[in-house]
């Protein structure tokens, strides 16, 4: 009987033996792999060190981090990308599509802050801002190259608080300050309108939480417009 169980115990011993050279060696795998990471990894903080001690400017860590995740998303695809707090922040502000503002929408042209429209109805609008007036001062800060997002922030704030700023515009002999107060602005998601008899015309200006809805309505109303039904759509 113990000659009979020598061939299994045999076996047994080639199936550890092989089973721990296989396991061993996939472990070599995963330590040459995570040593390669480190490597790479390793390269990263010696470059964050280095801009950080010998750049002409002083520079946080969390800006060179915030700036490495930016760029290595952005090389992954055009449709990835990182948004810090604050910019998340205002992107869920946005899409509720209603803020304490003034009613302007901004974009940077040539280093200036430049309004490219006020919106109907709002502070901006009533004050008599227009488009292509340059934002040269917001309230004591000037605005030469400020990011438009840190315009934004300082220009929202709590409805029926009142904010200065200082606008130059083609026609002015010099820089002429407005004061506004601030006021809940909702923004319209969809904008829609009849042409002619049976044709209708939709934008959708921003996406927001009630685009979907907003789209909806706007389609019937056309129809209820137009005998309730619509020949053709221009969008």
């Amino acid at each position: 009987m113990r000659k009979k169980k020598r061939p299994i115990l045999l076996l047994s011993s080639v199936f550890v033996l092989l089973f721990g050279l296989l396991l061993f060696g996939r472990i070599d795998v995963r330590q040459a792999e995570a040593a390669t990471d480190y490597q790479e990894l390793q390269l990263f903080t010696d470059v964050l060190t280095i801009v950080k001690r010998s750049y002409v400017e002083e520079v946080t860590i969390k800006d060179l981090v915030y700036g490495a995740i930016d760029g290595m998303l952005a090389s992954l695809d055009p449709h990835s990308g990182f948004m810090s707090p604050d910019i998340y922040k205002e992107m869920k502000v946005d899409t509720r599509g209603e803020f304490g503002g003034l009613g302007i929408e901004i974009s940077q042209r040539d280093g200036v802050l430049t309004i490219v429209s006020p919106i109907e109805d709002t502070p901006a609008s009533r004050a008599g801002l227009q488009a292509g007036d340059h934002i040269l001062k917001i309230e004591e800060e000037y605005t030469k190259d400020m990011e438009i997002m840190e315009a934004v922030q300082l220009m929202r704030g709590k409805p029926g608080t009142s904010i200065s700023i200082t606008i130059m515009r083609s026609d002015f002999e010099k820089p002429q300050p407005f004061t506004l107060e601030r006021e809940v602005i909702k923004v319209k998601s969809v904008k829609s309108r009849t042409l002619e008899s049976g044709f209708g015309y939709v934008r959708l200006a921003q996406f927001q939480e009630r685009s979907g809805e907003d789209l909806s309505k706007a389609l019937d109303r056309l129809r209820n417009e137009n005998d309730g039904s619509l020949k053709g759509l221009l969008k």
